[in-house]
């Protein structure tokens, strides 16, 4: 069994209190923190997320969200905290040993684009191009580091979402900044046992990919505490394992 607290969009510095992590300890095995973990993107902010952070008895991943490049200066925020012991990915992945199992996650910030029959693509003026093909690639990326990982849980974090079920609340007209449909399909393709974002503040918690992968956006806005704890007692490979049991003969037609 796997406990998985996750929480995304703390913005820190744009509020005078800070998120409280005091009571993880025993109750959770590893943090995920999805994005927007500073709101104006600055060194100063990163400090103080850093100083809340260093001494939390359990591993803590991350991901930037937007907010975190701002100021362009998410290296020196990289930097800031790892020093603090924070494992911060954008196209990477990161395996933690937890209750004897291998636990892998990969993560990366996203990117918008929309979703199925709303979508943008590499088409006309260039900057419409390269907003387009950027999101590809970071889809591209996430499937790559994804499809690498070989452990028992296979979890995702994001900043931006992969599915539309998570936004309702948010206006549609802003859907396509807010996600894309392509991040959903690189890791049905690759598999996963959870993705978590965060990003839409008006949005609903609980989503699933196609494939039936949970989804869950856990914007602090959307969730409402501190942070949520999820338990997994399944490992990545006893779904693989259970796939492929259940697939139907060759020939065999179910249903009418």
């Amino acid at each position: 069994m796997i406990r998985v607290a996750a929480v995304a969009d703390l913005h820190y510095g744009h509020e005078p209190t800070r998120t409280s992590f005091d009571g993880l300890k025993g109750k959770a095995d590893i943090l995920f923190i999805c994005g927007d973990l500073t709101h104006h993107g600055s060194v100063d902010e990163a400090r103080a997320l850093a100083r809340d952070l260093e001494d939390l008895p359990l591993p803590v991943v991350v991901v930037f969200g937007n907010h975190d490049f701002h100021q362009n200066r998410q290296k020196e925020i990289e930097t800031i905290l790892a020093d603090a012991g924070v494992t911060v990915l954008e196209g990477a992945s990161a395996v933690f040993t937890i209750r004897g199992s291998r636990v892998g996650i990969a993560g990366l910030k996203g990117f918008g684009g929309g979703y199925f029959g709303a979508c943008v693509t590499e088409f006309g003026e260039q900057e419409t191009k390269d907003f387009a093909r950027h999101g590809r690639n970071q889809a591209q990326l996430l499937g790559s580091v994804l499809s690498q990982l070989d452990t028992d849980f296979r979890f995702v974090l994001t900043h931006f979402s992969p599915v539309e079920g998570t936004l309702e609340g948010e206006p549609r007209e802003i859907y396509p900044f807010l996600g894309s449909y392509l991040l959903a399909e690189a890791i049905d393709n690759a598999g996963a046992d959870a993705a978590f974002h965060g990003h839409a503040h008006r949005g609903v918690e609980k989503g699933v990919t196609r494939s039936g992968i949970p989804v869950r956006n856990v914007a602090r806005s959307v969730i409402r505490h501190s942070y949520h704890i999820y338990t997994f007692d399944r490992t990545f490979a006893d779904r693989v394992r259970f796939a492929e049991a259940s697939v139907s003969p060759p020939g065999r037609i179910l249903g009418p």
